[in-house]
């Protein structure tokens, strides 16, 4: 999908240009195709309404440096995966205990690499898998709370969390 679907090429420029209304018109025309695309991508509706609020500020706060219509889409569908990957990633920095020993810049550097290489393992899985195995194993979700949430059986979420964790460990 192209920007020019989104928005006409006058629309865009009028926004550039600091034009309140039309400005206002793009992130309304924007904000639904966001919303869509990073329900696909994150692993949770909230981190996917953050992640598709962050893209609406950072298209309010930056569209006059966007240099073409052409370039709209692919630059929203960037910022969004962006965000979404940032939020993966998250959990995994945010809930390590503080053990007080002070790690070398190399074992920091290989850990961040590390924690990459997993969340594009993670990123590649199909939709459902990878919903199920985030919202479980990452965010630390009740099976239930998990099934529930997916519109699945508690049978369906164990399968799909089963084969979620076959996936990445055999990218890894």
């Amino acid at each position: 999908m192209s920007g020019a679907e989104w928005a006409s090429a006058q629309l865009v420029a009028a926004a550039r240009d600091g034009h309140v209304e039309s400005l206002t018109a793009l992130v309304a025309n924007t904000h639904p195709h966001v919303m869509r695309f990073a329900h696909s991508l994150c692993a949770s509706r909230q981190d996917a309404e953050d992640a598709a609020q962050e893209a609406m500020l950072i298209l309010f706060r930056k569209v006059g440096t966007l240099r073409s219509i052409t370039a709209l889409s692919s630059w929203m569908f960037r910022i969004v995966r962006n965000e979404c990957l940032r939020r993966l990633r998250r959990p995994m920095w945010d809930e390590l205990p503080d053990t007080g020993v002070t790690q070398s810049p190399e074992d920091e550097v290989i850990r961040h690499l590390e924690a990459e290489r997993v969340a594009r393992a993670i990123a590649a899985l199909p939709d459902v898998q990878r919903r199920v195995l985030i919202l479980r194993d990452v965010q630390g979700l009740p099976g239930r709370a998990v099934a529930d949430s997916l519109g699945l059986s508690l049978a369906a979420m164990k399968s799909q969390l089963h084969r979620a964790r076959a996936n990445v460990q055999a990218m890894l």
